[in-house]
């Protein structure tokens, strides 16, 4: 692993939608053994602050332009309010170039609508957050026959999540990067999905 995940942030951003996977990347608390916690760079159009959704102001550390994709595990795209707007054009054709160079690409709720105006989405099995929605905000999308009635969807390197499974987004995610054991990861998700302790220990007797 190359210890780095870039996260794009911009105006609008759906902060909370990557809450529980930044949370446990940059942590690494519940990483298998020997594995080192991951460094999360943020990626903006420029280098000007910009405010999430619920008001938080991110300084982006590194702009579009300097991406280099051949130092990261995986490219994360938050959802927001902005996706079907040219600006996020750029970040959209580096999300093409990680998914040719087998780079994960996990794209929630707004971004997977990004995703199918860029027509990434046309060919590769992914879900978002209605497929109605989808079908009349990208007219370009030819993509229905890959779309799946599920929270999360994994296809190669792409991961799609509706903006209502941030979880299950997460979930994905961490299975792909083979960060967590499948037993903690399992454990993980039972406990925050459904609050029972006994989930809590299961998860602590799994990264003993």
């Amino acid at each position: 692993m190359n210890n780095t995940v870039y996260l794009y942030v911009f105006d609008t951003m759906s902060d909370w939608e990557i809450g529980y996977l930044s949370a446990e990347l940059n942590s690494g608390r519940y990483f298998r053994q020997g594995l080192a916690p991951v460094k999360i760079v943020t990626v903006g159009v420029a280098k000007t602050p910009v405010t999430t959704m619920g008001g938080l102001k991110i300084i982006p550390e590194v702009t579009v332009d300097e991406c280099s994709i051949k130092s990261i595990d995986a490219l994360i795209l938050p959802g927001g309010n902005t996706w079907t707007e040219a600006v996020h054009e750029p970040i959209l054709k580096i999300a093409e170039i990680c998914l040719e160079e087998w780079i994960v690409v996990g794209a929630i709720c707004g971004a997977s609508i990004g995703l199918a105006q860029a027509g990434l989405l046309d060919s590769r099995r992914h879900t978002s957050n209605d497929l109605a929605y989808l079908k009349m905000i990208c007219p370009s999308y030819t993509g229905e026959e890959y779309y799946n009635m599920e929270s999360a969807v994994t296809d190669g390197k792409l991961i799609t999540a509706s903006g209502v499974a941030p979880l299950e987004f997460s979930v994905h995610v961490l299975k792909e990067l083979d960060v967590f054991s499948p037993k903690t990861l399992d454990a993980w998700y039972r406990l925050n999905k459904t609050h029972e302790p006994t989930y809590f220990y299961e998860l602590m007797n799994s990264i003993q």
